[in-house]
């Protein structure tokens, strides 16, 4: 039994040991109806019926098998397993109740890791192509032939099959034959390169900006106590009436904003 290292072993008996071997040579992919994760899939698979798939995949990305590759499940009709032993590989992954979602990002991108897995297994024969009929070599989805769906549903819906086409079977090609790099990784960035980032046509870097902002912002402080310590002493004195010492506060203080703005273009 062949069993993909990138999965959580969940194990299904007595069907793992019991159901007859085959030799893969498809991968189809299904929705399950449900917003399960993939423990809850195999929870389902376990207690609830006598069908199952090798493989669910959560919203969230979460992957687990629950039958080795070379084992039947049955999850596809006629491509379980066909009389010359070969049958194919069946991934359920979570949807909504009406499976009318498409995959998040998470899914699509652990049915690319998994059907490149699945096609370089040395001990599988799964070519890079989509399935010409309901017996040929390739990679599917549930309802591409009549004899893998009698029950004519829409599995896995129309907005994963459209995906299927446009993202993930060519994600597949793509990483397997090399033609692409892994999913790009977050860039960490050293704290000093982040004070160090100067934008575009900018003269100054972050921390140019930050400590004249902040001298600027300490020397408006220090005008405005002043202002309003003079204010104070006038309205003393009894020098101005209130509309005259209002006028000079406010006067006062749009000369130091102006002031502050000078500062930071400066900086």
């Amino acid at each position: 039994m062949a069993w993909y290292p990138g999965a959580t072993k969940m194990e299904l008996q007595p069907e793992s040991d019991s159901q007859p071997a085959i030799k893969p040579t498809q991968f189809i992919v299904h929705s399950i109806v449900g917003p399960w994760t993939a423990r809850r899939t195999y929870e389902y698979w376990r207690d609830s019926t006598n069908l199952e798939s090798h493989f669910g995949i959560g919203y969230a990305g979460d992957i687990a098998q629950y039958i080795g590759t070379e084992t039947r499940a049955d999850a596809n009709a006629a491509a379980n397993r066909r009389a010359d032993g070969t049958g194919a590989i069946s991934v359920e992954t979570a949807s909504n109740l009406t499976a009318t979602d498409a995959w998040t990002d998470e899914q699509v991108e652990e049915l690319i890791k998994a059907g490149v897995w699945a096609h370089q297994h040395p001990r599988h024969n799964i070519p890079l192509r989509l399935c010409r009929s309901a017996d040929d070599p390739g990679f599917g989805w549930h309802k591409m032939h009549d004899a893998w769906n009698p029950s004519a549903h829409s599995c896995p819906g129309p907005a994963r099959i459209r995906q299927f086409r446009e993202v993930v079977f060519p994600g597949i090609v793509a990483r397997a034959t090399g033609k692409t790099n892994n999913p790009p990784q977050e860039d960490d960035m050293d704290p000093v390169d982040v004070w160090a980032y100067k934008g575009k046509g900018e003269k100054h870097d972050a921390y140019s900006y930050l400590r004249g902002t902040r001298g600027a912002v300490t020397a408006l402080t220090a005008q405005v106590g002043a202002l309003t310590a003079t204010v104070g002493k006038l309205a003393q004195g009894g020098g101005l009436d209130a509309a005259e010492i209002k006028a000079a506060a406010e006067a006062g203080a749009q000369a130091a904003l102006a002031q502050l703005g000078d500062a930071l273009k400066e900086s």
